[in-house]
């Protein structure tokens, strides 16, 4: 059975903890309840493309900007609000995120289903998607517009990635698998 939280208030996504440790979750909240959804990076991100690709053919080719020219660095993403609830109404690690929308109503509509881990003694932990316990909302397109650019800030917030084989960097030296590990770094010395 699909819990139906309707029209969102808040809408949004962060990320907890250090870059290369990071955790990344989508926070909602309407007047039926509220929501955290924690998820791996990569669903984040597919999450943003998906809705751009819909915001696309939504405007059959109108440009859409999302990204303003600013002077200095990336605006740091801006979190989930202070009064959001503490023990929220949901709060799972997401297997499966759908996304529509209906056109009647001109309504997104995300819904996302949790995963459950099936701990039994003397057994490996089992993982299954829940399907009893997902849960659904809807929003318009300004928040899906403003939903996208908030993932790609958090997103793109992280560890500097290899241009040639997106490989996270963390300051150490890289073998890149796309150079296949033969060219040396070498550090330059000047003598003095």
């Amino acid at each position: 059975m699909n819990r139906d939280l309707g029209l969102v208030k808040v809408l949004g996504a962060d990320a907890v903890g250090r870059p290369g440790q990071r955790r990344f979750r989508l926070f909602m909240r309407s007047t039926r309840g509220s929501a955290v959804m924690w998820m791996e990076k990569e669903q984040l991100s597919n999450l943003s493309q998906a809705l751009d690709r819909l915001l696309g053919q939504i405007t059959q080719g109108q440009q859409i900007l999302r990204v303003e020219a600013q002077v200095g660095g990336l605006p740091t993403p801006e979190g989930m609000p202070a009064d959001f609830p503490k023990k929220p109404t949901y709060d799972f690690q997401v297997g499966q995120i759908k996304l529509s929308f209906d056109e009647r109503d001109e309504m997104f509509i995300l819904s996302a289903t949790p995963l459950e881990v099936i701990m039994e003694q003397g057994q490996e932990p089992q993982v299954r998607m829940n399907e009893d316990a997902a849960i659904s909302f809807i929003f318009t397109q300004q928040v899906a517009q403003s939903l996208s650019s908030s993932i790609t800030l958090v997103v793109s917030a992280g560890r500097p990635v290899c241009p040639l084989c997106h490989t996270p960097l963390d300051g150490s030296p890289h073998a890149c698998v796309k150079q296949n590990g033969h060219y040396q770094i070498i550090r330059v010395e000047e003598e003095e």
